[in-house]
């Protein structure tokens, strides 16, 4: 289960969770809902990361206080994450497991965060599109928030590779990611599915969640020629032409063509 299945070009990575091109929109959000939520429950955070490999967003959010359950089905992504945690002096704060989407649930009931009533917020990132049963994966994270706790989705987006495919000129599976059920660009396609935002609110939905925000996220980075981002002025500037692009009042709809799109959502 790759923490991310979109391909990407190589790029720096002296960046930080701040400017690092695919977590830096997303972390925002996070950072921004974890601070609200740990002032309306007066203590830090029970934060379930599914997915979470090495640690983009956990550490930084043990780093805050929360307390964080790594569940990833890679090893070597687990070794990588208490390396991560202990150097930067948050192993305590920190559980890995091996695991995966449809067994998280089980994995984390006996644990800290399902013994005090289940988790506040739960991140999968970049997940959702590979899992063997999207329906059962949200079913099972259902299980794991308390009432009123916050899922933080992220998922391939269907209008980014139609957009992609079109540029590069491969017009037939262009049209085969626009029509297909799973917004998939033909039978050698590496993801499982893509979703839309209609899509996504009607699964969720499904599965006891209450969508809160939906927007999509590396609408440009994803097009951006190589190098033209390696320096953190250069990642802040396209981050900020992100948001702006995003939330704008007229334009709005450009996050339809970005790869990702990132859903808040709370269980009901």
């Amino acid at each position: 289960m790759p923490i991310d299945a979109t391909p990407e070009r190589p790029r720096s990575r002296r960046a930080g969770v701040d400017t690092a091109l695919r977590t830096a929109a997303v972390w925002g959000s996070v950072s921004d809902l974890a601070a609200r939520r740990r002032d309306e429950l007066g203590r830090p955070l029970r934060v379930v990361d599914i997915g979470g490999g090495t640690g983009g967003l956990s550490v930084p959010l043990a780093e805050q206080g929360h307390d964080v359950v790594v569940v990833d089905p890679s090893p070597d992504a687990l070794a990588s994450l208490r390396r991560r945690a202990a150097e930067s002096g948050v192993a305590e704060r920190i559980t890995a497991i091996q695991g995966d989407a449809e067994t998280a649930a089980d994995l984390v009931s006996g644990l800290s965060a399902g013994q005090a009533g289940g988790a506040d917020l739960v991140c999968f990132h970049g997940t959702l599109e590979v899992v063997d049963d999207p329906e059962a994966a949200l079913a099972g994270i259902a299980r794991v928030l308390a009432p009123g706790g916050v899922l933080s989705l992220v998922t391939a987006q269907r209008l980014a590779v139609v957009w992609a495919k079109a540029l590069a000129g491969q017009f037939d599976q262009a049209r085969a990611a626009l029509e297909s059920s799973d917004g998939r660009c033909g039978p050698t396609d590496s993801l499982p599915r893509r979703f839309d935002e209609t899509g996504i609110r009607d699964l969720l939905s499904r599965n006891g969640f209450a969508v809160t925000d939906v927007h999509g996220i590396r609408i440009f980075s994803d097009l951006a020629p190589a190098g033209s981002a390696d320096s953190d002025a250069d990642r802040a500037a396209l981050l900020a032409l992100e948001e702006a692009a995003v939330r704008h009042p007229e334009f709005g709809f450009l996050g339809q063509l970005g790869a990702a799109l990132h859903v808040l959502a709370t269980r009901t």
